[in-house]
């Protein structure tokens, strides 16, 4: 693509999106600029602090169930107290409870303040969620998401660089980093963010119409959750499942660093133009590709026998996840009523987490019992179930969508499909 055209469609992929959004995308950007903890913590407690690798894998069994029990509380949070204080409370118990755990030594109270943390970090996502949908508009909304997931792993990628360096200086620096930048994006919230959950008659009403109970009964948006889970499974294979295949294969932790940095890569380099091919192309069809991206991509792992091959089957299962997450995203804003999005999307948010919980045990059993082939297998067929889940209830939606046109006038697709 010549530079000047290049130039843009960057140009068009950025416009037209409202200030309040670029201050939450520059607060999720320094957020993920100072994730040094997540990347270093397993060398942390095995080298420096001289524990064990099982205590090391329990620490982080831990961290991901904090993540499991804030995300539905998180979401009542988002829909009752609002976007705004509930992104202030999670910001600011992550910078205290991260610095904390730089200081802690004995292995109870490290594992006890590792939860805390995976409470307290996660607790932000559905807020963050709601409040993108609340500001932008609807037709703006994948782009929007399309936008922040870039931020989140073009900060990742820098962040990932330098723990490296850090780590070599001092483990407790990197505790105090992180814990002092999320401070920052606490305070671009605080100076720059106004709260954004939608007001209307008898809104506290229409919070309190939304309960938990209102969501799992939700069969259509349930449906999403599931289907979400099965990816989510997918997706966390590149930092389960294939390091351990391939440190069984023989390869070097540098091979498999330098197969899985194409990941993120990849996505700073091409989740612009990205966006610009799926923003107006049909939402089922994108899921179901991805869908089958992720879980071929995966399953093509079982015939890579070199580093090149490795980073080819990367490739392909980050095309998958380029696409699956701003176009899944947007769908669960789709399925939200209004005043129910914190619940929503902290139940959207708990499928990652608990996929985050499920995958290494899946991993690990199927590797040790059967061979990291069947992994891979098993990978393609989850994606296959995923993308017929997805053609499934998107051609429903498509019929619900159609006959609501007929009887209604409403042209927010966000609104009329939030039944």
């Amino acid at each position: 693509m010549p530079l000047a055209a290049l130039r843009r469609a960057t140009r068009e992929t950025v416009s037209g999106l409202p200030r309040e959004f670029w201050w939450l995308w520059t607060s999720t950007l320094v957020n993920r600029l100072g994730a040094f903890v997540a990347t270093f913590m397993a060398l942390y407690l095995t080298l420096d602090r001289g524990y064990s690798a099982s205590y090391a894998g329990l620490v982080a069994s831990l961290h991901g169930l904090g993540g499991v029990v804030s995300s539905i509380g998180a979401g009542v949070m988002t829909d009752r107290l609002g976007r705004r204080p509930t992104l202030l409370v999670a910001q600011s118990a992550t910078a205290g409870s991260v610095a904390l755990l730089g200081f802690m030594h004995h292995p109870v109270a490290i594992a006890a303040v590792a939860f805390l943390v995976g409470m307290t970090s996660n607790a932000s996502r559905p807020a963050v969620q709601a409040m993108m949908a609340d500001i932008v508009r609807p037709e703006d909304r994948v782009r929007a998401f399309s936008l922040n997931y870039w931020a989140i792993n073009l900060g990742f990628a820098v962040s990932s660089m330098g723990a490296g360096f850090i780590a070599e200086y001092s483990y407790l620096a990197g505790f105090l980093i992180e814990a002092g930048m999320t401070a920052v994006c606490a305070v671009v919230v605080f100076l720059r963010l106004p709260e954004s959950r939608p007001v209307a008659q008898h809104a506290e009403k229409a919070v309190d119409d939304v309960r938990l109970g209102t969501v799992l009964r939700d069969g259509r948006f349930m449906s999403v959750v599931g289907l979400s889970f099965l990816v989510a499974v997918i997706f966390q294979q590149g930092s389960i499942g294939l390091p351990v295949a391939m440190g069984e294969a023989g390869f070097t932790p540098a091979d498999y660093g330098l197969a899985i940095a194409l990941n993120g890569v990849l996505i700073v380099a091409l989740q612009i133009p990205v966006t610009r091919f799926i923003q107006d192309r049909d939402p089922q069809r994108l899921l179901v590709v991805s869908s089958l991206l992720a879980g071929y991509g995966f399953g093509l792992t079982a015939f890579a026998g070199s580093v090149g091959l490795f980073a080819v089957t990367v490739c392909v299962w980050t095309l998958g996840e380029m696409i699956n997450a701003p176009t899944q995203t947007g769908l669960v804003v789709r399925l939200s009523p209004t005043h129910g999005r914190g619940r929503y999307q902290g139940m959207y948010t708990l499928s990652w987490s608990v996929a985050a919980l499920v995958a290494p045990l899946m991993s690990g059993f199927v590797i040790d019992r059967f061979g990291a082939e069947w992994l891979w297998g098993l990978c393609a067929v989850v994606g296959t179930v995923a993308a017929v889940g997805y053609a499934a209830l998107m051609r429903h939606l498509s019929r619900e969508t159609a006959g609501a046109t007929v009887v209604s006038e409403q042209p927010a697709p966000a609104e009329a499909g939030a039944a």
